[in-house]
């Protein structure tokens, strides 16, 4: 393994510094896109309520798998998209619709008496959102917020099926060129394991310190 490594190791970074870079992006961009949504279900207009609620369902039951083709094939003969940056928005779309249901599902554990009080005040829904609600929700769900990044970071590997040039495209390539179906793939696992853990054990850090 060590061997193939070392012989292939320009092909196995450059993999792990585009899923480094689809995460990042996506991450970024899905916590954005989930905050406006998770506003959009809760902001007092109706039809707003219905847009928010309308994206969340349709995302969240089309496979991520799809969701990236479609950009990749069908968005991609209209505007110039290659394989990451169709994975990239695939992955980016996906996630956010969770990660919207997440602060959606803080936002209502926070005491109604918190935004009562805001507005008592004359603060306006948005100022009462902004410095009384949403902080609190934001200490609420950390924990399954760092499960949400957790599972991006996994579900990054979509790029090898639109030639991303991630690492699961990488070591298809290796794979293929030396016959070898066992060590690309354990290389890769330890590659997404060096980005994984440390993010989960620094959520879990975050979670118990915001228990104390």
């Amino acid at each position: 393994m060590w061997s193939l490594f070392t012989s292939h190791a320009s092909e196995f970074l450059t993999g792990f510094g585009w899923t480094i870079l689809s995460s990042v992006i996506a991450l970024i961009g899905s916590t954005i896109l989930g905050l406006g949504f998770a506003l959009l279900q809760i902001v007092p207009n109706r039809w707003a309520n219905l847009v928010g609620k309308i994206y969340i369902e349709i995302v969240r039951n089309i496979p991520l798998l799809v969701i990236t083709m479609f950009f990749y094939v069908v968005v991609a003969n209209i505007f110039k998209l290659n394989g990451f940056i169709s994975g990239t928005i695939g992955l980016t779309l996906y996630t956010s619709a969770f990660i919207a249901e997440t602060i959606r599902a803080g936002i209502n554990a926070v005491d109604s008496g918190q935004y009562e009080g805001g507005r008592a005040n004359g603060m306006s829904w948005w100022e009462t959102m902004r410095y009384i609600v949403l902080p609190q929700a934001i200490h609420l769900v950390i924990p399954p917020l760092g499960n949400q990044f957790v599972n991006l970071i996994k579900n990054s590997s979509v790029l090898a099926f639109v030639a991303g040039l991630d690492l699961m495209y990488q070591a298809n390539m290796i794979s293929q060129l030396t016959f070898d179906t066992f060590n690309p793939y354990i290389i890769v696992a330890i590659f997404y394991l060096m980005l994984t853990m440390p993010l989960s054990y620094y959520m879990r850090y975050l979670e118990e310190k915001n228990a104390h």
